[in-house]
């Protein structure tokens, strides 16, 4: 099993820096090694890893791919549009090694004096992110809770930062959780510990539940030093549409990471200030790869939709990999900072 570590990190003097000299910067050179020579020859093998791209939080620059592959190509699945690289090895293909690196220049996200008055919006414009997941359903016990939570607000912004903080309050980071965890909300809402793609999926399923707009963002953290590993540092937060504004950040899960890092309390000041912070609000050690739920890959893969496509995925003869198995899948992400 891929060894899943924690990133234990001073937190709070980094979000002290950041509110004290304004939105800050994080640039380097990200690489991503993928071997599959382990598996066995006479097998056909295919890969498909999120290919970053630039946005209006993030400039990617320098791609280079290179390997063995026979064939590669970037293509976007249909959902979501979400890019991917896609490489094929054939059956008699001894060695498979696929080397993808870029450069990224990613800027905090501090989204403060969000509007409190709501103009007209029609939700049949977001039906996308209105909808269940096979692991997030919108009715239900989630909807009956939703409601719950919302019950005495009026707006957007009102309901969504209710459901926010009840998932602050609620629930907690679990370092035992594998990987970033799958974010079956159900179950998570019977044992609400998990870790991001768990506190955020709930947040998720609770909004959409209520009628807000909401999805995942899948990332890699930067590292924070000169020169890192960063191959387990997958990281998952959450949007929401706010009419009149669009979409807006806000990670709870980070807030339980620090709150369990640093050995706080809910009524701490500290955790007070990351509340507020990760409420709209986002540092710069991350990008942002890919997003969407129930994924059909393109070109399809033969196994079923995935959950999530934060991770590479591989098939070898028509068989899924275990990417968290490094014995048959390895792969390895280091940043190097510029």
């Amino acid at each position: 099993m891929r060894k899943v570590v924690s990133i234990v990190l001073p937190i709070f003097m980094l979000l002290l820096a950041s509110l004290a000299s304004g939105a800050q910067h994080r640039s380097g050179t990200v690489t991503l090694t993928v071997d599959l020579s382990r598996q066995p020859i006479g097998k056909e093998a295919r890969l498909w890893v999120p290919y970053p791209v630039s946005d209006a939080r993030q400039v990617i620059s320098n791609i280079r791919v290179e390997g063995d592959f026979a064939v590669s190509a970037v293509y976007t699945d249909q959902e979501n549009g979400t890019p991917i690289l896609y490489a094929h090895w054939p059956e008699e293909a001894a060695s498979r090694t696929l080397v993808m690196s870029f450069t990224v220049d990613r800027q905090e996200i501090r989204q403060t004096d969000l509007p409190a008055v709501e103009p007209p919006w029609n939700p049949s414009d977001y039906a996308q992110y209105l909808k269940s997941t096979s692991l997030g359903p919108v009715d239900g016990p989630v909807k009956l809770l939703a409601d719950s939570i919302v019950a005495d607000k009026k707006t957007v912004l009102e309901k969504a930062r209710a459901i926010y903080d009840w998932t602050v309050d609620n629930m907690y980071r679990d370092p035992e959780t594998i990987g970033c965890g799958t974010g079956d909300v159900c179950l998570l809402l019977q044992k609400p510990g998990g870790k991001c793609t768990d506190i955020s999926s709930v947040f998720v399923a609770l909004s959409r539940a209520a009628g807000i707009p909401a999805r995942e963002l899948f990332s890699i953290r930067l590292g924070k030093a000169a020169d890192e590993d960063i191959s387990t540092w997958q990281h998952c937060w959450a949007e929401f549409f706010l009419p009149g504004y669009g979409w807006v950040t806000v990670d709870p899960a980070d807030v339980r990471k620090a709150m369990l890092v640093e050995n706080l309390e809910l009524d701490n000041d500290k955790t007070r200030a990351y509340r507020e912070f990760f409420w709209g609000g986002a540092d710069p050690y991350r990008v942002v790869i890919a997003q969407g739920r129930d994924v059909v890959l393109n070109p399809r893969q033969a196994g079923p939709p995935l959950n999530t496509f934060g991770y590479p995925y591989a098939e070898v003869g028509g068989e899924q990999l275990d990417f968290y198995n490094p014995e048959g899948f390895a792969y390895q992400y280091t940043f190097k900072a510029l």
